[in-house]
């Protein structure tokens, strides 16, 4: 637009340098002036154009590549949102077990802690020193059931939920673990490792804390890829032993002197209890004792199963039930791991649902009007006391004179009565049978009806039929088993309760 007054400019100043060297207007200087003008105006021009092209053709790129960022650029982005979401969704989904289990075991603790047989004592709460801080089980509801989870750690955050497990003041606490001395690794199980120290040069203690190398937590980490949440999972066991110990007070259950909050292995509050230290108990050198220590192990046992059928906490089970569960201090049996004992009775709908399978012998017991197999936590204490003590330890070498009532004891068989019902099934044959598929006899009394199924390795159960034979004697069905039992009003049915 300043091209032709550039130009013409350019004329005017040629024009002037002509006329000062006295050139007429038709002389060569002027047409010179004339034509070099034009051509440096044309220049001018082709040059101003090329750069406008330059420009418009730079503003257009820009313009093309922002309308493909704005084109394109949110296809990417919500693309990568997607696969973070779903990627998410899938963690969550592969967690939930995970919180699924941490969630029940939460609870259980709970309910073992809240469970109180009597109240406490008004003045127990002054007694109590400043809690020490515990460990965080739980958050709200909401942050449990939350989809969107963290890869690294499901369990929620420390310290907003603690739960109060002391119903004592301890004795021995992290101070006292510390200044310990001669710690000495004394073996492990899938969930715990136990360790022997000397505290303030004198006492002799084991501590227990969670095995990092223990199958619980490796079979955990392999499953879900967080240490933290395994931790915590497997530490509702040490929690839940610490409370039944603290709850549980018995001479043969072994005692709690104290605990400890630290951090270990990036995880902060790990638990460590402090109890009673003993000798781990090994049958082949228990074999190998005299005779009245072993009855000593058996009466300790016996105290202890009495206990346990009518504990503050009603009738308790121990699931895990083996020697390597107890330990002798002094000379008496106490029971060292409580994390699987249950305080729970079966539930059952009808008879057949409360059945106790063993590798040798299968009961089943009555189910009661509430709902729940009458004492069949007691009943499988019982049994596998038998089985993994009292058959080993009394009958070898024992006194001449005490044989034959150790004898009626471990050979003794108890009978449970359920009035109003049969063994359906479960037969077995016998000579001299009234039934030809099963062992139908004839006896004179309950008592040879008893001695008749004692007899009879296979006879688990007996039914009263109420029927007779010509001459008056009662007839009996000898049974293997008692899982198919049903209602009948006009028969009686003795179940056969321990070896």
């Amino acid at each position: 637009m300043n091209y032709m007054a550039e130009a013409q400019q350019c004329e005017e100043l040629w024009e002037i340098q002509c006329e000062l060297r006295a050139q007429p207007q038709s002389s060569p200087c002027h047409l010179d002036a004339r034509s070099s003008c034009s051509r440096a105006g044309v220049g001018l021009i082709i040059m101003r154009r090329r750069k406008i092209a330059v420009a418009a053709a730079f503003c257009l790129s820009f313009f093309i590549g922002t309308l493909l960022n704005l084109l394109c650029a949110p296809v990417g982005f919500h693309h990568h949102q997607e696969q973070r979401r779903l990627q998410d969704e899938t963690d969550a989904a592969s967690l939930r077990p995970l919180l699924q289990q941490l969630r029940e075991r939460y609870e259980e603790v709970l309910r073992y802690r809240d469970h109180r047989a009597t109240p406490p004592p008004t003045s127990a709460r002054l007694l109590r020193p400043l809690e020490r801080r515990l460990m965080d089980l739980a958050q709200p509801q909401p942050k449990w059931e939350s989809n969107k989870v963290k890869r690294g750690s499901v369990s929620p955050a420390l310290g907003n939920n603690k739960i109060d497990v002391s119903l004592r003041s301890p004795r021995l606490g992290c101070q006292d673990i510390r200044n310990g001395s001669d710690v000495r690794y004394l073996g492990s199980g899938y969930t715990k490792a136990v360790y022997k120290s000397l505290l303030n040069g004198s006492v002799s203690v084991a501590l227990k804390s969670v095995d990092f190398g223990g199958h619980d937590i490796q079979n955990c980490v392999r499953h879900y890829g967080t240490l933290e949440d395994c931790y915590r999972l497997a530490s509702f066991k040490i929690l839940k032993e610490m409370i039944l110990l603290q709850r549980l007070q018995h001479p043969n259950i072994l005692q709690l002197y104290g605990y400890c909050y630290q951090d270990s292995n990036d995880i902060s509050d790990t638990l460590t209890t402090i109890t009673e230290l003993g000798s781990p108990l090994e049958m082949i050198q228990l074999l190998q004792t005299p005779w009245e220590d072993r009855f000593r192990i058996c009466l300790s046992l016996v105290r202890l199963l009495h206990y346990l059928a009518h504990s503050p906490l009603g009738s308790i089970t121990l699931l895990d039930f083996r020697p390597r569960q107890f330990v002798v201090v002094d000379g008496e049996l106490k029971v060292t791991d409580l994390d699987d004992a249950s305080m729970d009775e079966t539930p059952c709908i009808s008879h057949t649902d409360c059945f106790l399978e063993f590798p040798a012998r299968n009961f089943t017991l009555q189910c009661s009007a509430e709902g729940k197999c009458q004492n069949m936590n007691e009943k499988r204490n019982l049994y596998n006391a038998y089985r993994f003590f009292f058959t080993y330890l009394l009958p070898h070498s024992a006194p001449s004179s005490l044989r034959p009532l150790l004898d009626v004891i471990v050979n003794a068989t108890e009978y449970k009565e359920v009035p109003h019902a049969v063994v359906a099934e479960e037969d077995y044959r016998c000579w001299p049978s009234y039934h030809h598929t099963g062992c139908l006899l004839s006896v004179f009394d309950l008592n040879e009806a008893k001695d008749v199924c004692r007899s009879h390795s296979q006879c688990q159960a007996f039914v009263w039929t109420n029927q007779t034979t010509w001459t008056g004697r009662p007839l009996v069905f000898f049974k293997t088993g008692s899982r198919t039992l049903v209602s009948a009003l006009d028969k009686t049915t003795y179940l056969k309760l321990t070896g």
